[in-house]
């Protein structure tokens, strides 16, 4: 097995018509960890991991995946390399079934067998508690489980990276906690790395190894979760200066 991080981003950068949205960050993601990327509104994560996953192209650096150097690949190809993700705004194929949105996925690995994609499907519903929910229209479904299946989309591309992007924004805290639940439970049973994006701290508290944390495109802060939480930078920049 190799011994490199799942994940490393190399001074990583974007710029947009002159906005730096995105300035040199560097962080790591060992196999099999569980890193929280955070930081305020407007701070550069959903661009960072759009940069990550492939969906804009960098403007300076590089990014390796499991030792691959993936930098400038789209984001198909690094699908195909074993990077997954969610999206903020959750949008599932509304004319379709819950197990049918999964299997959008899932096809691809089973070279178009129907039947088998399905079974995989059943089986990534069943981990994130929706198995009896499968035949129901994905349009139906509660915000909760509409965050749920965004997730079980991600885990049907069999991701060995799997980002989540705010999987647990507009949750009830009792909902939080389950879905804290089952990602630690992905995590602990198959060792599947992920790097998340969160506001949630209560979430971010409980899942995370390492906490990295951005402000207006750059890393300011890096470490535990109790390190993190106690860094003035990163105290200055929720709170305010009198909090520094």
């Amino acid at each position: 097995m190799s011994t490199a991080p799942m994940l490393s981003v190399d001074n990583i950068g974007k710029s947009f018509r002159g906005l730096r949205a995105v300035n040199a960050v560097t962080f790591q993601v060992p196999r099999g960890d569980i890193v929280a990327l955070i930081g305020p509104n407007g701070a550069g994560k959903t661009t960072t991991f759009n940069l990550i996953a492939g969906a804009l192209p960098l403007s300076d650096g590089r990014v390796m995946l499991d030792g691959r150097d993936v930098t400038g690949l789209g984001q198909a190809r690094i699908c195909r390399e074993g990077v997954g993700r969610t999206f903020q705004i959750v949008k599932p194929f509304a004319g379709l079934s819950v197990v049918e949105n999964v299997m959008v996925g899932a096809l691809r690995y089973d070279g178009g067998d129907v039947a088998k994609a399905r079974a995989a499907s059943l089986d990534i519903l069943n981990l994130l508690e929706l198995g009896d929910k499968a035949s129901l229209p994905a349009q139906t479904l509660t915000l909760p489980d509409r965050k749920r299946l965004e997730v079980a989309r991600a885990l049907a591309t069999r991701p060995k990276l799997l980002l989540l992007d705010e999987v647990m924004a507009g949750l009830r805290p009792v909902e939080c906690d389950r879905m804290v639940a089952i990602l630690q439970g992905l995590n602990r049973e198959t060792g599947l790395t992920i790097l998340l994006i969160e506001h949630v701290m209560r979430a971010v508290m409980a899942l995370s190894d390492h906490v990295v944390v951005l402000h207006h495109g750059e890393k300011i802060a890096e470490g535990t979760p109790s390190e993190v939480t106690s860094h003035p930078k990163v105290l200055e920049c929720y709170l305010g200066e009198e909090h520094a």
